[in-house]
């Protein structure tokens, strides 16, 4: 029932959504605030189109990736271990969305993600310089990656921007560092999550295709733009997307009563 006739005029509309998510996401995060909602509308059912999202938002991700590795920007080697860790986290979340009722972390994401804006707007050096770390590389991978690839297993919008963060908070990274390593354990969380979700049938792989496509061209200019001199757009694009996933989640909940 999930492999109707889809509309063209959808079809492209998706491709058009996945291109702009993949941009957005690719410099801050959050690109899920805009493919989510865009796939309910359509008409996907609710668990498909969180499997549906993750099948075509790790285009976008590998994409960058990718090209940032090639550039010489990403040691993946060196991040092997927090890469592991990302992917248990993911594979974790994901199989227990399907299986039990966390409806408890709807109504605590959105005030996390509004104390992620306002940190960066209370503190608008924070990110800019490299500092000292609070936590070892050991102890990051042992926590924060894998807590963050568990709720983007188990929910996603919102987790590249967590990453970031977290490597700006935990091991003292400039947030364009911590953005590009992010992009690697975002990549790991999206296709764990996505290879459960398509093995339970639950993709919708006409819409996903399109919105690859659109994921695939956004992240490449995204990427040109990070390293073009457009980190300045980074700390911008996290907080207005971190403020809007929270109202939009909040408004989602107060409407569904």
């Amino acid at each position: 029932m999930l492999e109707l006739d889809w509309p063209v005029t959808i079809v492209m509309a998706m491709f058009l959504v996945g291109l702009l998510a993949g941009w957005v996401d690719t410099l801050a995060g959050g690109g899920g605030l805009l493919t989510l909602p865009a796939l309910l509308l359509a008409g996907v059912p609710p668990l498909a189109a969180l499997a549906t999202n993750k099948a075509q938002g790790f285009v976008g991700t590998m994409t960058a990736t990718v090209l940032l590795a090639v550039k010489g920007h990403l040691d993946i080697v060196r991040l092997l271990p927090q890469v592991v860790a990302a992917a248990l986290g993911s594979m974790a979340g994901t199989w227990l969305i399907q299986r039990v009722d966390t409806g408890w972390l709807h109504w605590g994401i959105p005030f996390l993600l509004i104390a992620v804006a306002g940190y960066f707007l209370a503190s608008p050096q924070v990110g800019k310089k490299a500092t000292a770390a609070r936590q070892s590389e050991l102890g990051y991978g042992a926590t924060a990656v894998p807590l963050i690839g568990f709720y983007d297993g188990a929910i996603g919008p919102g987790a590249g921007s967590f990453f970031a963060v977290s490597g700006v908070l935990l091991r003292g990274q400039t947030l364009l560092a911590a953005t590009i390593r992010a992009k690697l354990f975002n990549f790991t969380t999206n296709i764990c999550s996505m290879a459960l979700f398509a093995a339970a049938g639950q993709v919708v792989w006409t819409v996903a295709v399109a919105m690859m496509a659109g994921q695939l061209c956004g992240a490449v200019l995204a990427s040109r733009t990070m390293l073009n001199g457009g980190e300045r757009l980074i700390r911008p694009l996290v907080i207005v997307m971190c403020v809007l996933m929270s109202c939009s989640q909040m408004y989602k909940l107060l409407m569904n009563g």
